[in-house]
């Protein structure tokens, strides 16, 4: 890892006056968590469909068949890694003021960080299609499938699915962040999901230093990224804090 890049990376952190981070599936596959696009991703084992509003409504039973054994089956067990808790460190110490992030692992959280802006909604909670309670996902029985609430009514995975809008809390405050950060760190992310992918985009639009962690090019690498620090994000990350402490 280029030395002379991490000190560049860790003094615009250090001098930040509005830090964010905006990361993507890949900070979570040193947890076990695989990404979606790529080789060995979601997508090259299951049908995209899979995660269609449009198939949860008409095969209820077979779309929560394949969630539980996606999502929960196997996400719920996965644990933050030193990635997620560089981050969370770097808000404990008031450098970063929010996390917006397309995952829907609920990490940053377990790592200890509070501002984040989930893009696209959380396996944490659970609603009711019918009356709209939510439920903690831990407290749900999943062994009779779908699940139901006491009102009858199905319950469905708090996070986004195709066919199915960003919640908008999530947008406004991601893309008010993106209007005033002077910093984006952008992890594990190849760019290409949007909307949430134009965070970065309107960052750099509105005057910030884009520092990217990534083990391989994306979208942003030759066209808004400073600074690109080509490596996994926890040991990048490990090596940041290591600079900036």
């Amino acid at each position: 890892m280029d030395k002379d890049i991490l000190t560049q990376a860790a003094e615009l952190i250090k001098n930040a006056k509005c830090l964010i981070a905006f990361t993507g599936a890949g900070i979570s596959v040193e947890s076990g968590i695989p990404s979606f696009r790529g080789e060995g991703g979601l997508w090259s084992k299951y049908n995209p469909n899979v995660l269609s509003l449009s198939r949860f409504y008409k095969e209820t039973g077979p779309a929560w068949k394949d969630i539980k054994e996606i999502f929960y089956d196997y996400w719920g067990k996965s644990d933050p890694n030193a990635a997620h808790k560089a981050l969370a460190k770097l808000e404990t110490e008031g450098l970063l003021k929010a996390v917006i992030t397309m995952n829907i692992d609920n990490l940053h959280q377990k790592a200890g960080s509070k501002n984040v802006y989930e893009f696209h909604g959380t396996l944490d909670k659970m609603v009711c299609t019918k009356c709209g309670k939510k439920f903690n996902s831990g407290d749900v029985n999943l062994k009779n499938l779908p699940p139901k609430c006491d009102c009858g009514g199905v319950l469905k995975p708090d996070f986004v699915f195709f066919e199915e809008g960003i919640p908008s809390l999530a947008y406004n405050k991601s893309f008010e962040y993106a209007q005033k950060a002077d910093v984006v760190l952008v992890v594990g992310t190849t760019g290409e999901v949007t909307p949430a992918a134009y965070v970065p985009t309107i960052a750099k639009q509105h005057g910030a230093k884009i520092i990217e962690i990534n083990p391989k090019d994306s979208a942003y690498t030759h066209t808004v990224t400073d600074i690109y620090i080509q490596e996994k994000a926890g040991t990048a990350l490990t090596e940041l804090l290591n600079k900036i402490f």
